[in-house]
């Protein structure tokens, strides 16, 4: 080994090029965070190549002194922090002062910027040590030139054009979901790519995520001492194969966080299953002083203070959100567009407000928001109680799906309600019905079971029979009361009183199959909700059973009254609205 020695600063800078730019839509993060942190309004940005031959930026921002354009580019030299408590409650997007020197060590650099103060521009080139005069009105022109001129083998690694625009094109996405008060352009290649006016949160989510994420989106605005999770949580109808449409802001900088995402993926978890993703754009707010950001240079991770309160906080203001009742979200079109309309998510608006510090821990927050959560539970109407329940209302009178008016080939309830047609997957309804009164009764302690006069007899294979026997326990904690009545033969003396007009030896067999696949101990615990999931499914009402008006108007009443009926186990939705105006269309009314 040799001797040890400093490394030149241009090295020094390359190595950090390497966590910093990992490709051109690195470097357009880190000049987009520069220009918002300068208060610009409007931002245009062209690219060519894919940003790998030029990403220039314009903005109207504050500008920077002619003095201090040579530091800009210096290591270490920043505007944004000046001690440790000032690292510690970061209110900015950059601060570590690094970007813009290892962008320079990799790319030819110029700024170009007019401070409000001066009385004309100055331009500094990266390969130059002194500032010379410009023409510009105001703000910032930044321009970044053949990345990786010097390091040709980092050039390899890159993609192709058509892939690299659109790493950065992806990047622009998240800083406009982020700031809908800020204007931004996007070029390539000369060709005009996006026009984003400065506009209020719900034109932007729909010009950034598009109009088929909001008609199943719910607004969600839920706080907890120096908590705030707001934003737009959609439903499973919408649910993705990939994780494209998931965007976690915490106080305005977009973040991939495990802890964050594990809290979403939970909450998600009783109403989506296999391997769908959901969507969703949502802003956590906390005291700059709760969250670390200095965790890697590209500043996507972050650290929590209190990581538990975080993740109970965001899971149980999520869960709470898709679990409204039908009666809590009447018209969610056009209420998720008013809700959104007047939510404008204000980056790091907490390190503008006094009194917010973290003496109050997101634990001991979190608990209240809990209390609070668990009490509005508590005053829902029972679900197990066969009490009627009162309709839910979207006009003071009618109920949100109306009455029913037909049943179409045994499988579809037809409804009339104020707003037009409503058709209603009776047993995907009466699934989801199901599936939550046993949840219900079963987190009041055992559920209440009926005994059959002639016990049900049913053929059994070996395995069948020794599941039965050594699963015996795990039935009867579900409410199902099964022995052997011979060598190959299983008695059924007892059901949950739920379930007892349903098909009891599909539903023993399909028990003892999921029993049988996992029988690890405490296994009721371990996958009660896969077990009540099955028990729902063969209890409720089958297709081609034809029903009574008064029995699907009982039905239509029970969604109304029911968490989460919008969707049925699987995630599939349970009905569908369509409008006066959608059924005029379709047959050419007033045309």
């Amino acid at each position: 080994m040799g001797i040890i020695k400093p490394l030149p600063d241009l090295l020094i800078s390359q190595i950090a090029a390497g966590e910093v730019v990992e490709r051109p839509a690195s470097v357009l993060k880190e000049l987009l965070e520069n220009s918002l942190d300068a208060g610009a309004t409007k931002i245009d940005v062209q690219l060519e190549e894919g940003g790998v031959r030029l990403i220039r930026i314009t903005d109207d921002g504050t500008g920077i002194a002619p003095e201090d354009l040579p530091l800009a580019l210096a290591r270490h030299a920043t505007s944004k922090i000046a001690s440790l408590d000032d690292l510690e409650r970061v209110a900015s997007y950059g601060f570590r002062g690094e970007a813009l020197a290892s962008i320079a060590s990799v790319a030819r650099v110029s700024i170009t910027s007019k401070h409000a103060a001066q009385a004309h521009a100055w331009r500094l080139r990266s390969d130059t040590d002194a500032a010379e005069p410009a023409a510009l009105a105001a703000g910032t022109v930044i321009e970044v030139a053949d990345l990786y001129f010097n390091t040709p083998a980092r050039r390899k690694f890159l993609k192709t054009e058509a892939t690299e625009f659109a790493h950065c094109d992806e990047v622009l996405r998240r800083m406009a979901l982020a700031r809908p008060d800020v204007a931004f352009t996007l070029s390539h290649n000369g060709s005009a790519k996006r026009r984003l006016a400065s506009a209020n949160f719900a034109r932007r989510a729909r010009e950034i995520i598009g109009d088929e994420f909001f008609p199943h989106a719910r607004p969600l605005d839920a706080g907890a001492g120096p908590l705030r999770l707001s934003g737009l949580a959609a439903l499973p109808a919408y649910s993705r194969a990939g994780r494209d449409e998931q965007y976690f802001f915490v106080n305005g900088r977009f973040v991939r966080d495990k802890l964050l995402t594990h809290a979403a993926r939970q909450a998600w978890a009783d109403i989506l299953h296999g391997a769908r993703h959901p969507a969703y754009v949502l802003f956590l707010e906390l005291d700059p002083a709760g969250v670390d950001v200095n965790v890697h240079p590209a500043k996507t991770e972050v650290r929590f203070r209190d990581a538990r309160g975080i993740h109970q906080f965001v899971f149980h203001a999520l869960q709470r959100t898709l679990a409204t009742p039908l009666s809590g979200a009447a018209n969610p079109v056009e209420e998720t567009a008013a809700a959104a309309a007047t939510y404008l998510p204000s980056a790091f608006s907490y390190a503008r407000q006094s009194g917010l510090g973290v003496e109050e821990p997101a634990a001991r927050a979190y608990l209240e928001f809990a209390r609070a959560a668990f009490a509005d539970a508590a005053d829902s109407p029972n679900a197990v109680s066969p009490a009627p329940t009162p309709a839910a209302t979207n006009d003071g009178g009618a109920p949100l799906l109306g009455y029913a008016i037909a049943q179409l080939h045994g499988v579809y309830i037809l409804a009339q309600n104020a707003g037009g047609l409503v058709l209603v997957d009776m047993h995907a309804a009466h699934e989801r019905i199901l599936y939550e009164k046993l949840k219900t009764s079963l987190d009041a302690g055992p559920p209440a079971t009926q005994s059959l006069l002639v016990p049900l007899l049913l053929s059994a294979s070996e395995a069948e029979m020794a599941t039965a026997s050594e699963q015996a326990e795990a039935l009867a904690q579900l409410g199902f009361a099964v022995a052997a009545a011979g060598p190959r033969e299983l008695a059924v003396r007892s059901l949950p009183a739920l379930l007892a007009g349903g098909n009891a030896v599909d539903l023993v067999r399909s028990l003892l199959k999921d029993l049988a696949e996992h029988p690890a101990s405490r296994v009721v615990e371990t996958r009660r909700n896969e077990l009540l999931a099955t028990m729902a499914c063969h209890g409720a009402v089958r297709a081609h059973r034809l029903l009574t008006l008064p029995e699907m108007n009982a039905l239509l009443r029970q969604m109304e009254a029911t968490e989460r009926a919008d969707q049925c186990n699987h995630g599939r939705p349970t009905w569908v609205q369509l409008s006066m105006t959608e059924l005029d269309r379709l047959f050419m009314r007033g045309r």
